[in-house]
């Protein structure tokens, strides 16, 4: 074989039209410069790599008598090139050249590496050509660089001037203007993925969610004022999944609700830390009441900051601003005449010189044989006059159960109560653990723990803020939403109104009751003696996010009969519907977007004839489908059917998943009807976002992955869908919402955690 150039050269590409950003196309454009430079005629043609048994993308056949084939991209411009016909210094100086390309240069990636690989190159620009011939070496290097130069921004590009003026001359050769359409022709384009930030987004700032958990929150004159309380959890032992679920979860949903609503909302809870039980648990412990209290604060905080709740305030009841808010309430509601003074015979022990509690006193029930049978009321001294306080809670319980829209058992609870007429009540107790009672003859009386429980709400939101009357004493501008098990009803809708009714002051009172049944252990009782039951301090132990976890209990929330936690039913849940339906859809919109060769996450804009209101299409029905389910779940929000609304959010998931079946997302789609994929793609990525509002009451960690993903803060729930991530911006990464739970961890967990069945 000579060494002269051939009339033509033959280039079979065998793996497809490679990718802008890969070795195979830099060899591609590589060949037709050197090619276009040397008079080279060249043939493109294809075979497959199923004919032809090879895994390279492509090789060039000379058009010599022997067909010689070169698999090598350099190889081939060194042969159009003759460098081997070069003086020995020039030739040394291309192969050093070469060699500095292929060991150097071309190792480095070409998107994460791009500022170090512009250096490198920059560096050896002086060794380049300086006019506009296209050299060997030239050939090469800018083969190695052009998606690099062609892609980086020009304020890049200007850093390196060297560089920049180099493939400026390059690009306006006739060898590489004759090449490049040849190769744009044959490679499938790729955009440089831009790394997301602050500075390449673009979305609508209204919907923007500003939530600073450190300023406090105070009612504003105008605003929708909302005050949520969870019941207080009785500091004594650890709460289980149906606590959780009963009172503190779904409080938390609704206040994220409330803000991502815009409202002005302040959330309450803590620890119910007076009473027999305390004092009862800590003689079981051998410590002081304090010590106990101390313990089991911690236990109830860690356990609710892992599930994720949002209190503004977290406290306790046994402090100096429970003692002067419960002490002062009483005062007025006995110069008010409506405290009454009884003598009830009680349980003495001549041994300890002390009146019994109930709870101190433990035999077998004399109406169901129930051996381990504790007392849960008693008589005390000073009783609240609810029968003479009944007319007016009545009027307050018609008043408020309309407007409120009370949950229908925590009305029918509270309405039993009333049908049976109110009767004087207990409120001191034989204890030393409590709120003194301060009337002269009761020094060693404490208030009753149904008593003061209520009145922990305003007492720890005064350790919130000294200025708490203005959320406790202001019912012309708060709204008071309390969340609470079914056994905790009376207490809220009849003895602590008819308290605040007694005082004769101005108090915010409660706006809408929201009461759980009973959420079951597989078919049985959570036990904490029997170790039966998964609790507060145990649910992380499984491994499973606490959004898996607050999911499937609002899922299985016991809103109007008692439901029940199966294992089963855990898993499925996670696999079947948060992984199969939510997680899908973001998966498949986030990847598809993501892709170098379609999107790079930069969002598309959609065609404004396929979305315009009236129009009939399937982007236009889409839209109009999720405003429908978006309006049923704000209805049902602001109703607090927390259940109804988790399911409708589920479905415009759902609606999502089809929406993008129906359009045929795909690659084909993207290459034939590009307007119709950007609509698509436009649309999707709104509905993801606004995913994460309808989702962040209840699974606000995963709502922050779907921000993170998009590259944008968490937002506002909006009245309707729109186009709120504008065309151009840039989101972030990909990244996998849900995992799948091996079904083999139910048994498992069952055995750790034992058979409710068993109880």
């Amino acid at each position: 074989m000579t060494n002269s150039v051939p009339l033509g050269i033959t280039l079979v590409q065998n793996l497809g039209a490679p990718a802008a950003n890969t070795a195979a196309a830099a060899g591609l454009l590589k060949v037709l410069i050197a090619a276009k430079a040397t008079d080279t005629a060249v043939e493109l043609t294809s075979t497959n790599k199923a004919a032809s048994g090879s895994k390279l993308p492509f090789w060039v056949v000379l058009g010599d008598s022997q067909q010689t084939k070169l698999y090598d991209a350099n190889a081939v411009v060194r042969f159009l090139y003759k460098t081997g016909s070069l003086a020995p210094a020039d030739h040394i100086a291309v192969e050093q050249l070469f060699e500095w390309e292929e060991k150097t240069l071309s190792l480095f990636d070409s998107e994460k590496d791009m500022n170090a690989m512009l250096a490198a190159a920059d560096s050896k620009a002086g060794q380049l050509s300086g006019g506009s011939t296209v050299g060997a070496v030239d050939a090469v290097v800018l083969g190695t660089m052009y998606f690099v130069l062609s892609n980086a921004k020009s304020s890049v590009l200007a850093t390196f001037p060297s560089l920049q003026q180099w493939f400026s001359r390059q690009v306006a050769s006739a060898a590489v203007t004759a090449a490049l359409p040849i190769y744009t022709a044959n490679i499938v384009k790729v955009l440089v993925r831009e790394e997301p930030s602050l500075n390449n987004r673009c979305f609508n700032k209204d919907v923007e969610f500003n939530y600073d958990p450190s300023k406090k929150v105070l009612p504003i004159e105008g605003a929708k004022n909302i005050l949520i309380t969870s019941a207080l959890p009785y500091v004594n032992n650890v709460p289980h999944l149906g606590n959780i679920i009963g009172s503190t979860l779904s409080a938390d949903v609704f206040a994220r609700y409330s803000r991502i609503r815009g409202n002005n909302t302040l959330f309450i809870c803590g620890t119910d830390e007076y009473g027999t039980a305390t004092e009862t648990k800590a003689l079981e412990e051998g410590v002081s009441c304090r010590e106990l209290c101390d313990k089991y604060y911690a236990v109830h905080k860690e356990a609710y900051d892992w599930f994720g709740l949002s209190f503004d305030q977290f406290g306790r009841t046994s402090t100096d601003k429970q003692t002067e808010i419960v002490q002062g309430i009483f005062n007025k509601m006995h110069a008010n005449g409506f405290i009454s003074e009884n003598t009830t015979s009680q349980l003495y022990c001549e041994k300890c010189s002390r009146f019994l509690a109930d709870r101190f006193v433990e035999g077998t029930c004399p109406r169901c044989s129930y051996e381990d049978a504790r007392g849960d009321q008693c008589d005390n001294h000073l009783f609240i006059d609810l029968d003479r306080l009944q007319p007016k809670c009545e009027e307050f319980i018609r008043r408020s159960s309309v407007e409120g829209k009370w949950s229908s058992n925590g009305l029918a609870i509270t309405n039993d109560w009333l049908g049976r007429g109110l009767r004087p009540r207990a409120i001191t107790r034989d204890l030393k653990w409590g709120v003194p009672v301060p009337l002269p003859g009761y020094e060693s009386k404490v208030f009753y723990v149904w008593f003061d429980a209520c009145i922990g709400y305003p007492s720890i939101t005064a350790a919130y803020t000294p200025e708490w009357e203005r959320w406790w004493k202001n019912p012309e501008q708060v709204k008071l939403y309390q969340f609470m098990g079914k056994d905790n009803v009376p207490f809220h809708t009849v003895v602590f109104p008819s308290s605040q009714i007694a005082t004769g002051e101005d108090w915010t009172f409660l706006h809408h009751v929201s009461s759980c049944e009973y959420l079951n252990y597989e078919s049985g009782k959570f036990s904490k003696s029997r170790n039966i039951g998964v609790f507060g301090n145990s649910a992380r132990k499984t491994g499973v996010p606490a959004d898996v976890w607050r999911y499937y209990l609002l899922s299985s929330r016991p809103e109007t009969s008692d439901t029940d936690f199966t294992w089963d039913n855990f898993v499925s849940c996670n696999n079947a519907v948060l992984l199969a339906n939510i997680g899908n859809l973001c998966s498949r919109v986030m990847k598809f977007l993501d892709k170098d060769t379609k999107y790079a996450g930069v969002i598309p804009a959609a065609d404004p004839a396929l979305i315009a209101p009236g129009a009939d299409t399937a982007d236009r029905h889409f839209i109009d489908d999720v405003n429908k389910l978006l309006a049923q779940y704000i209805e049902q929000m602001d109703g607090v059917h927390i259940k109804a609304a988790l399911t409708t959010a589920r479905d415009i998931s759902a609606r999502g998943n089809q929406y993008l079946q129906f359009s045929n997302m795909s690659n084909a789609l993207f290459s034939d009807h590009r307007a119709q994929c950007d609509t698509v793609m436009a649309l999707a990525t709104n509905l993801v976002y606004l995913l994460s509002a309808l989702f962040y009451p209840f699974m606000p960690a995963t709502a922050a992955s779907i921000c993170r993903q998009l590259n944008a803060p968490l937002r506002l729930l909006p009245e309707t869908f729109e186009i709120d991530l504008k065309p151009g911006h840039v989101t972030g990464r990909p990244e996998y919402l849900f995992t799948n739970i091996d079904e083999k961890k139910i048994a498992q967990w069952r055995a750790e955690f034992g058979s409710g069945t068993s109880a």
